[in-house]
């Protein structure tokens, strides 16, 4: 059953939020009303952390780490729409892909941290995923409809995952348009070792890559898990901006596929 929706430009009225019996987690039932753009803060906010913090009980989120404190902590809150997908959204204000936050020499790193929440995904698809069956993406500051950060964390499109796999040998370590579409969308690619991750935040890998006049707002960013001809696992990381002329919103969340159609797959 659903928890949350996002990002798909509807009013957000009600959040019915679930916990499940199955795939480990534990029945609970809560019905807050939240409006507007900021229902994702008020429900990690105002909800998960207090309950984390006064029970030991991350609910209605399905987990809260707040190792290193609340600045720099976050939880997962399963999103309403499709099977699988799990949202990592922080526990300090962060407005989105935009914030200047994100840049700082100490942030955290919330790609890494995504990525190790991913089995959240794999309990929900019933089986274990491979690494090339999961992806993160964030969208751009024109395609959300919430103001809080939050990193999509789901399965991958089939397609995206085929094409990727066919194409591996030709993404290298630096920023490099790829020759085909993804999803309907042109992107610009770049390889990133999966030990890499923790040390290197995608945020600041894009940002550094940009020209005068384009900015972090107008991006969006994912990082697909990828085999690479060699078997090595790896990741390819996918970002693009918005491009009003061919009506493209900068959705990069239009790499996964909500229905995990993956899971069926060997």
């Amino acid at each position: 059953m659903p928890i949350f929706s996002l990002d798909r430009h509807v009013p957000l009225r009600v959040a019915v939020v679930v916990l499940f019996a199955g795939g480990g987690f534990a029945a609970y039932h809560f019905l807050p009303i939240f409006q507007g753009r900021n229902a994702l803060w008020t429900i990690a906010h105002n909800k998960c952390v207090p309950n984390q913090e006064a029970h030991r009980n991350p609910a209605p989120c399905v987990r809260v780490d707040l190792t290193h404190g609340v600045a720099r902590g976050y939880v997962i809150l399963k999103d309403i729409r499709g099977a699988t997908q799990f949202l990592l959204i922080p526990t300090q204000r962060i407005s989105g892909i935009e914030s200047l936050a994100l840049l700082a020499p100490d942030a955290p790193n919330y790609w890494a941290a995504a990525w190790q929440n991913r089995r959240f995904v794999s309990a929900r698809a019933g089986r274990d995923l491979a690494w090339n069956m999961i992806g993160l993406a964030i969208n751009s500051s024109a395609a959300r409809s919430q103001d809080q950060l939050h990193i999509h964390i789901d399965c991958v499109r089939p397609d995206v995952r085929s094409l990727l796999a066919q194409h591996s040998a030709e993404i290298g370590t630096a920023w490099k348009k790829l020759p085909f579409a993804l999803a309907g969308r042109h992107y610009i690619a770049r390889r990133l070792a999966a030990a890499d991750l923790e040390t290197q935040d995608p945020f600041e890998l894009l940002a550094r890559s940009l020209a005068p006049g384009q900015t972090m707002a107008q991006e969006t960013l994912a990082v697909v898990g990828t085999s690479f001809a060699s078997g090595q696992n790896d990741f390819v990381l996918l970002a693009g901006p918005v491009d009003a002329a061919k009506n493209h919103h900068a959705h990069s969340e239009d790499l996964l596929d909500h229905r995990c159609a993956v899971a069926a797959m060997k």
